[in-house]
This record gives structure tokens, C-alpha cells and sequence, in this order.
């Protein structure tokens, strides 16, 4: 199917399509898809996602939950039937990246390729592609905006930029209407807090809460863009609803560049645990990047977004969230171990022995 001209796109009562849609991120989306009163599709395998994410909408007749896999381009011809707007959430992470990079490859590429094809197919308005800061690899220079080259360190940053080109490739030869979205460090209620997939912000808090020093890998001088689930999602769906990003990018992130170390001290501060001092392993994390900061100003000019939420703001919702979860703290120690994306697997299970430490960070 030829596209001849770009449509505009407003996210009210259409039927959305959102892979990945019971993870952290694609549950927030739906959530607010929903509350516009859009038909919304959740395309999700549940290795990752969680039923816990979408079980407060168990009763809305709007939403339809399937378990598939975006590799499947037959099933994603099928489940896309009928949609007028496509999120593609669905990915491999990066540390699952680091010990099985073919999975990665297959599920962040190849699934992608699935999802432009059987939307293309199936004459979707808007084809909305979620991707990474981690295309850019180390930075050339900072802060990083969306010209800046891709120099991924490990297969998931080339992975999503491979999806990336395959947007465009689709947007160029078949006028399939594409927009990119580049997601620097995303936070909030529902980031994943247990096991190799858990983030930094989570761990160092549950790490705290539990009486037990945070550790880092690493100098600690690494930097990322902190980012706010609310203000992500609604980055998200300004930038979906552009006609001025069909065929382009544009980046979301915190424009503040914080260190890791930083983060730490500021979450004992917040927790009321300074004598609880971080551990600094010192090794480098495999594919790990250094420093890491957005230029937002894209964003600004041409979806007059910016970030509302600061990360010092951020980081006292989180942790009043967390406490309301009844986190049991002994039962997350348990479960978690030292995991520094292992290059060594003596478990069989693509990460290294636990040591005492029983504790690991990541962005």
C-alpha cells in the first residue's frame, strides 16, 4: 500500500495498537489512551510485562489484551487489522543484550521490521517507533541532540537503531507515516524493580530502604537524563499527534545531566541514610556509556513540550509511591545479586555468581 499524504492524527476515539503495552512505559500509555477514549489493542509476550500493569482497567470494554510476539509478522498482520495508530513499545533490553545479542537483534529488528510491514499493510495512519539514547553510543559531544552520530556500544543500541532506519526506509518507499522517538532515562511507578531488567533509580531506593549501602560500578561519574513517566507519555503523545515529525525524530529526556554518584547522594538524603555509604566495585559494566545528557530543544520547538517534573521533585514521588507498594524488602534482597551485565555465566542463566555485595545499578 503507497501512502500519498501525511494525515493529521488526534488521539481520540481511534483504535491504537500498543506492542509492549503491560510493560512500565506502554501501561502508562494505555492508561492515558484509554482515559481519550480510544480502542486499545495490547500486543505484549509477557516475558517482561506484567498483567499487574493493566489489571485496574480489567473492566473496560475498550481494552483487548493478546499475548504475541512481535516476531511473528503473520500474528502482527492480524492484531494490527483495522488499527489507525500503532505504538511499537515492544523490545529486548539492553542487558539481555549484553549475554544473548541475537535475541536482541531478532526482537528489536526484526520485530520492528514486522511492525512497519503489517502496518503498512493494514493502511495505519501513524506508525509511532520508540526508540533509545543508546544509538548514540559514547558521546561526541554533549548535550546530545538528534543529529548526533550513532555509535552504539552494544547490540541493543544497534538493534533500535536498525528500527530506526527501518522507519525511515518505510516512510521514503512506501510513505508508511512514521515518527521516531528517542527516550533517554525513563522513572516512575512501575519501573521494573527486580532482577537483571531492574533500574538504577529503583534499586538504589530499595537498596536504601532495606539498610543497605547502594553500589556502584564504575567511577560513578556516568551521567544520564532522568525523565518522569507522566512526562515522557506526554511527550509521547504530542510528538504522535505532529504532523511536523512524519518521516523524522525527536528525543525525550530530562535536559539535566545527573550523575550516578549524584543520584545516590541525593536518594540517602531523601531516605535519611547518608551513614549508609555507597560501594564502588570499580568495574565497568560491558557496553556500559560514560556521560549522557539530551538536548531537549527539538521537543520544545516543535512540540512545545519540556519535561514539568524535576528529578529532585521526581525522585520524592517515587519514593512515596514505592512506600505505598509494602515493598517486602527481605523477599527483593533475596532476588536480587550482583549483575555487571556478566560476560562470565557459571549459572546457565547469562549472569555471574552472586557475590556479597547481592546488589547491582544500571540506567
Amino acid at each position: 500500500m503507497q501512502f500519498e499524504e501525511k494525515k493529521n492524527v488526534e488521539l481520540r476515539d481511534k483504535r491504537v495498537v500498543v506492542t509492549g503495552g503491560a510493560g512500565f512505559i506502554g501501561s502508562h500509555l494505555v492508561d492515558r489512551l484509554l482515559a481519550a477514549d480510544n480502542e486499545v489493542v495490547v500486543i505484549d509476550d509477557f516475558s517482561v510485562g506484567k498483567q499487574a500493569n493493566l489489571a485496574h482497567h480489567r473492566t473496560n470494554d475498550r481494552l483487548s489484551v493478546e499475548r504475541a510476539d512481535t516476531r511473528d509478522l503473520e500474528a502482527m498482520i492480524r492484531l494490527t487489522k483495522g488499527a489507525e495508530v500503532v505504538f511499537h513499545l515492544a523490545c529486548s533490553c539492553l542487558r539481555t543484550s549484553i549475554n544473548d545479542p541475537v535475541t536482541s537483534h531478532e526482537v528489536n529488528a526484526t520485530g520492528s521490521l514486522n511492525m512497519c510491514q503489517a502496518s503498512l499493510e493494514n493502511g495505519v495512519q501513524r506508525f509511532i517507533y520508540t526508540s533509545t539514547g543508546e544509538v548514540y553510543g559514547n558521546a561526541v559531544y554533549l548535550p546530545l541532540d538528534e543529529d548526533h552520530p550513532f555509535r552504539p556500544t552494544q547490540v541493543y543500541g544497534a538493534s533500535k537503531a536498525a528500527g530506526e532506519l527501518y522507519c525511515l526506509a518505510y516512510w521514503h518507499c512506501y510513505g508508511l507515516p512514521t515518527v521516531t522517538l528517542r527516550f533517554f532515562n525513563v522513572y516512575g511507578p512501575r519501573a521494573c524493580c527486580e532482577g537483571a531488567r531492574a533500574e538504577v533509580i529503583p534499586k538504589f531506593i530499595l537498596r536504601t530502604m532495606a539498610g543497605l549501602p547502594p553500589v556502584i560500578f564504575g567511577t560513578g561519574e556516568q551521567s544520564r537524563s532522568f525523565i518522569w513517566i507522566e512526562d515522557l507519555i506526554r511527550g509521547i503523545l504530542m510528538a504522535a499527534e505532529s504532523d511536523n515529525l512524519v518521516g523524522d525524530c525527536v528525543q525525550l529526556g530530562g535536559p539535566e545531566e545527573v550523575s550516578i554518584t549524584d543520584l545516590c547522594q541525593m536518594i540517602l538524603e531523601k531516605l535519611e541514610r547518608t551513614d549508609l555509604q555507597p560501594i564502588h566495585l570499580g568495574e565497568d559494566r560491558p557496553g556500559d556509556v560514560g556521560r549522557s545528557q539530551a538536548n531537549i530543544d527539538k521537543a520544545r520547538h516543535v512540540l512545545g513540550f519540556s519535561p514539568r517534573v524535576h528529578v529532585d521533585t521526581g525522585l520524592d514521588k517515587y519514593i512515596a509511591w514505592l512506600r505505598e507498594q509494602n515493598v517486602d524488602l527481605d523477599e527483593w534482597v533475596e532476588q536480587d545479586r550482583v549483575r555487571n551485565w556478566a560476560v562470565t555465566d557459571t549459572n546457565g542463566d547469562g549472569y555471574s555468581d552472586p557475590t556479597p555485595y547481592s546488589h547491582a545499578t544500571g540506567s
